[in-house]
C-alpha cells in the first residue's frame, strides 16, 4: 500500500478555537480601552496570519502604525499562547476520523498561520501521537498561502506531493494547496460557508467529519488501483 499524507489546518478544520480566540483578543483590546470585538467579528478576521489579525480588530487609526501593531502583536501572542485551550476543542468526530486515516497508512500534519508554539502545544494537547508534524506561523517561514508550511511539514514526513493531500475550511487553504501543487478538500463547519468556497475555487467540499475521512481512504484507495 502506498503511504498517504493528509495535512491539514487547524483552526476552523480540526479545532474549533474561536472563542479563545475571541476572549483573547477583547482581552488586549480592553487593556488599550479599544471597542470589543464579536466572534463573528473575529471569525472574519482570521486566516491571514496573527499580524493581519491584530490589524484588522484594532481601530482604523492604528493599522498602519507598524510600530504600534508590533507591540500589540506581542502583547497579544503573549496572551493567547496562555490562554489557547480555555474553551478550545476539536469538532465533533475529528478523533474518529485521525484514527480512521492512520487505520488506513496515513501520515497527519498540521500547517497553520497560528502561532508556532500555540500549534505545537494545542496539537500535542489534543491529538497527541496522531499528528506527525505540526508547523505554525515563525519569523523563519512564510505564513499561508505561500507554501512553505506545506513544504517544510512534507519533508518532515518524508512525503511527496503525488501521495499528499491538503484539507482547510478557507479560501487561504485552497489557495495553499494551489500553491504546493497539491490537491484540496474544503470542510463546511468552519469558518467560510459553501457559496464562499466555491467563489473562491473549492472543488470538493464536505458537510462532516465522517463524510471526510470516507473521501480520504477512498482517494488512497484509488490511487493505490
Amino acid at each position: 500500500m502506498t503511504k498517504r499524507y493528509a495535512i491539514f489546518d487547524l483552526d476552523g478544520t480540526l479545532l474549533d478555537t474561536l472563542d479563545d480566540l475571541t476572549d483573547s483578543m477583547n482581552y488586549i483590546l480592553g487593556k488599550h480601552n479599544f471597542p470589543l470585538r464579536t466572534r463573528d467579528e473575529v471569525r472574519n478576521f482570521v486566516g491571514n496570519g496573527v499580524r493581519k489579525l491584530v490589524e484588522r480588530a484594532v481601530p482604523p487609526e492604528y493599522k498602519a502604525d507598524d510600530g504600534f501593531i508590533d507591540k500589540f502583536y506581542d502583547d497579544f501572542s503573549l496572551y493567547y499562547n496562555s490562554h489557547s485551550d480555555i474553551k478550545t476543542s476539536p469538532y465533533p468526530g475529528t478523533l474518529d476520523m485521525l484514527d480512521k486515516l492512520l487505520e488506513n497508512g496515513f501520515d497527519i500534519a498540521i500547517v497553520s498561520n497560528k502561532i508556532d508554539s500555540a500549534v505545537k502545544s494545542l496539537s500535542a494537547k489534543f491529538f497527541g501521537e496522531r499528528i506527525k508534524s505540526a508547523i505554525g506561523e515563525k519569523p523563519s517561514v512564510r505564513h499561508k498561502p505561500e507554501p512553505d508550511m506545506v513544504f517544510m511539514a512534507m519533508e518532515e514526513m518524508g512525503a511527496d506531493k503525488e501521495n499528499s493531500i491538503y484539507i482547510g475550511d478557507s479560501e487561504v487553504d485552497i489557495q495553499t494547496a494551489k500553491n504546493s501543487g497539491i490537491p484540496c478538500i474544503s470542510v463546511l463547519w468552519g469558518f467560510k460557508d459553501r457559496k464562499f468556497l466555491e467563489n473562491s475555487g473549492a472543488t470538493v467540499i464536505v458537510e462532516s467529519m465522517e463524510e471526510l475521512g470516507e473521501r480520504l481512504v477512498n482517494y488512497q484507495k484509488s490511487q493505490n488501483n
